[in-house]
């Protein structure tokens, strides 16, 4: 069961992580709330989550982490678009992602095939946009590693 801080109203990384039932649905609702505010750099956990404000590298980082430890298989991503990045989570168990911006909707996650260009498709289609770089990468005491990353070909019509 997950306990909230009853003093300070908010979820740590403590309760996430003491949470024996926590699955990928249940960890978007507890971020319904949270407000969007885009960063440079991704915030450790505990400033993300008693701020209750941060982007979808924060959200898609800290669900990778705090899932993965769960027993979980998490694979982040990175979708770049013309004028806009985003990171999402996708956890192979779901056959979904979870996405920083339906995280307040009634669906948390979106269904998806594991394979990056399907996962770019679904992101940039939630954008009105196309995607130019999908990369999968991890995140380890602050480093990022790009795993694999696919481009794009435009066709020449």
């Amino acid at each position: 069961m997950l306990f909230i801080n009853p003093v300070a109203a908010m979820v740590t990384l403590e309760d996430l992580r003491g949470d024996a039932n926590l699955t990928p649905k249940k960890f978007a609702a507890i971020f319904r709330n949270f407000r969007f505010v885009e960063r440079a750099e991704v915030q450790e956990f505990e400033v993300f989550l008693i701020s209750e404000a941060g982007d979808c590298d924060d959200y898609a980082i800290l669900a990778s982490v705090v899932l993965g430890e769960k027993g979980y298989h998490p694979k982040l991503v990175t979708i770049r678009m013309p004028g806009a990045t985003h990171v999402v989570c996708y956890i192979a168990e779901e056959g979904a992602y979870l996405d920083y911006n339906l995280r307040g909707g009634f669906r948390k996650m979106e269904k998806c095939s594991a394979d990056l260009s399907a996962i770019a498709d679904k992101v940039a289609k939630s954008f009105d946009a196309s995607w130019t770089t999908a990369s999968e990468f991890t995140w380890d005491g602050g480093i990022r590693k790009i795993v694999t990353t696919v481009s794009k070909i435009k066709s020449s019509k």
